[in-house]
């Protein structure tokens, strides 16, 4: 007996590999400091999708032909929540900018399998950081196949228009307008000082006020004063 094939609208596609979005610490950081700083970077641009660690689903009716980079960007997508990628339901468009962050536990094989996945469905860009080796590679499409790109410190990114260093062995991104792409916590930091800073201007302001208004107050009284003695204020 023949074997019936399942309805495509009965394939069940995975939101989830069951792996955890990062091995240590610093992975994780550098997976939070890149999927920020580009949200941030393109939150005027509703047609840039920032994702990490979310499954991409290249091939209608294959949930085994999948993925999850580190972080991607969609140039062409709409933002939104989405519990996967499944290229056919946005526009037939793959990611064209992909990162992978590693962790001690990368294999080889892996990384392998990785990189023929993005090549094979059509990632324009793909960068990789090794946090604890303080590598950073890069490769761009050409003719349908990845070129390495020959030196990366200073490389600016033809898709996000980002440049990148390693400064101190880490890895630092500059915006297109020469700012530095800032870590959550730097920013959490400067987010506190400017309301101190608002909160302070709005204090003393406010005690400016109050001094105002009771030099008014004090005016008005020795005016009343000075009409009860019969002598004309003004």
């Amino acid at each position: 007996m023949a074997v019936q094939p399942i309805p495509k609208n009965k394939i069940v596609y995975p939101e989830s590999d069951g792996k955890p979005m990062a091995d240590n610490t610093k992975q994780l950081e550098t997976i939070v400091y890149l999927y920020d700083n580009l949200c941030a970077l393109f939150a005027d641009r509703e047609d840039v999708f920032v994702a990490a660690d979310l499954l991409w689903y290249p091939v209608e009716g294959r949930p085994d032909i999948r993925t999850a980079p580190d972080v991607m960007v969609a140039f062409g997508r709409p933002k939104g929540h989405r519990g996967s990628y499944k290229q056919w339901e946005e526009g037939g468009i793959a990611p064209q900018v992909v990162f992978g962050v590693l962790s001690p536990g990368n294999r080889p094989s892996e990384l392998i399998e990785k990189f023929g996945f993005y090549e094979r469905y059509g990632v324009e860009e793909y960068y990789i950081y090794d946090p604890d080796r303080s590598i950073l590679e890069g490769w761009l499409r050409s003719d349908g196949h990845f070129s390495p790109v020959r030196e990366m410190e200073g490389w600016v990114s033809p898709r996000l228009g980002v440049r990148f260093t390693l400064e101190g062995g880490e890895l630092v991104l500059y915006r297109p307008d020469g700012e530095r792409f800032v870590p959550y916590v730097e920013l959490r930091r400067r987010l506190e000082q400017a309301q101190w800073v608002a909160e302070q201007a709005q204090r003393e302001a406010e005690q400016e006020r109050q001094r105002a208004l009771e030099a008014l107050q004090r005016a008005e009284r020795l005016a009343q004063r000075l009409r009860e003695l019969g002598i004309d204020p003004d």
